[in-house]
């Protein structure tokens, strides 16, 4: 029986698990909001990190195949995107069960409640398509992993929609709604979606239009004809693998956890470590020459210093407020009523940066407020603010040891491309051009990879003493 390994990142904002076999690699990744419930944020990363296993194991299994059937590797990537839509739906239901007891709560009037459970029901009806669309043929679950992001978007777009008086109520109802119906962790039975899965494709195959649509590129028509008029024979000479690895029984040996809430985890206390061990061990493993890491998380920013063997000489931590961090940026990015993701991008179109005199989370609002009635652009301002972030980075890099090759910058932040432009710039500039920087996909994961391997290992390891201290914010 194969043995596989589990680290759970549980971070202030998001939830990560990433699942290793015995050979270090990794075959699942699994991330979500994390909740107030901390325990059911666990439970759901690392249940999204079995199943994506399954698929990754799956893939494994058929590689010689897939490399002479080219449409077994199309069909096993879609089952998994229409796998992750048959888990959307589940949860949609969830949600439009809260979305009416708000109602009921909420609204004493009937004639009221009425009006407001149409609009919703119009609401549903009129994204759900869309989305649907998004996910069979856009890939949105590898895009975004976030069931209340996918869903917030299209709800708001709705609701801009009606008059303005429906605004109100009806995003009141989704506020009151959307955090009881995540913060329930759903057991799904991988073996009745992945059929619910397989029926979907075979409707999406039969449905491929002769033609190639204008805006349709040539790899990705090619790739679709792969499959067309032959989904059905390649579906039925998967479906017994398939199955297999839908009964195939995990064996977590040993599971490690770490991150902001590593305290609140249900995990036995010898299975607990310090999420700066966790980032410095993960970085290493992917980039083994690593000396130098950069981890910015929702709630803190650590820089950190690792030997060859990817174990921490020194570092130091900026956790005494969210200054700089994901949760800032979460703040920054409701203030000018934009999105997340936006952030990064806005920022990049920057012509000058503008100077931001605080960093604080607090007085965030009015600053940025003033900039704006003086006339500053969000792009400047975003600018700014970005390289602001980068430069008190840069300072606990500083007070850690500096920068040497090779630097790792870890965490969430590490999607946004404007951090890693101000990052970029700023390192070179203080630490010269040789300085290789890397930033890979699975940045956001370090922590819970680096989780897996302590777990792996069942190594016994702390931070050194002598350097515990925390930077001031």
């Amino acid at each position: 029986m194969n043995k596989y390994f589990l680290g759970v990142d549980l971070g202030s904002t998001t939830s990560k698990a990433v699942i290793i076999n015995e050979q270090d690699e990794i075959i699942g990744r699994g991330i979500t909001n994390t909740r107030a419930n901390y325990s059911v944020a666990a439970d759901i990363a690392r249940d999204e990190a079995i199943y994506n296993a399954r698929f990754s194991i799956l893939q494994k299994k058929l590689e010689e195949e897939m490399k002479a059937k080219p449409e077994y590797k199309k069909y096993i990537t879609d089952l998994e995107s229409v796998f992750q839509y048959e888990q959307f739906k589940v949860r949609l239901d969830k949600l439009g069960e809260e979305l009416l007891k708000t109602c009921y709560s909420f609204f004493t009037d009937e004639e009221k409640q009425l009006q407001m459970i149409t609009h919703l029901r119009n609401i549903r009806k009129a994204f759900k398509p869309v989305i649907k669309h998004d996910y069979l043929y856009n890939n949105l679950g590898a895009k975004n992993q976030f069931f209340r992001d996918i869903v917030s978007e299209k709800y708001n777009e709705e609701v801009n929609k009606l008059e303005m008086s429906l605004f109100e109520p009806l995003m009141t109802v989704w506020d009151k709604s959307i955090s009881p119906a995540e913060n329930v962790r759903v057991q799904f039975n991988f073996q009745e979606l992945i059929h619910k899965a397989m029926d979907e494709l075979r409707e999406k195959y039969h449905n491929l239009p002769e033609t190639t649509p204008e805006d349709t590129s040539v790899n990705f028509d090619a790739e679709m004809n792969l499959l067309k008029g032959n989904f059905k024979q390649v579906s039925e000479s998967l479906r017994e693998h398939i199955d297999e690895i839908a009964n195939l029984d995990f064996n977590i040996t040993n599971m490690t956890g770490t991150g902001y809430g590593r305290a609140l985890l249900p995990f036995p206390e010898d299975c607990i470590r310090s999420e700066i061990l966790c980032h410095a061990f993960g970085a290493h493993a992917i980039f083994p020459e690593t000396r130098t890491v950069l981890d910015i998380g929702g709630q803190d920013t650590k820089a950190i210093q690792v030997d060859k063997y990817g174990l921490v000489t020194s570092f130091q931590m900026n956790d005494r407020c969210a200054a700089g961090c994901g949760r800032y940026l979460g703040y920054i990015a409701d203030e000018m009523s934009i999105s997340l993701n936006e952030l990064g991008p806005m920022a990049m179109k920057s012509e000058k940066e503008v100077t931001i005199c605080s960093t604080c989370t607090v007085f965030a609002g009015a600053e940025l407020r003033e900039l704006t009635n003086l006339g500053e652009k969000k792009e400047d301002i975003l600018g700014g603010l970005h390289k602001a972030i980068i430069m008190r980075a840069m300072s606990l890099i500083a007070r850690s040891g500096g920068v040497f090759n090779e630097f790792t910058f870890t965490g969430g932040v590490a999607r946004n491309p404007a951090v890693i432009k101000y990052l970029t710039q700023l390192v070179k500039e203080n630490y010269g051009d040789n300085i290789k920087i890397n930033i890979h996909t699975d940045s956001i994961f370090m922590g819970a990879l680096g989780g897996a391997m302590f777990a792996r290992r069942n190594m016994n390891v702390d931070l050194p003493s002598a350097k515990k201290e925390k930077a001031v914010a």
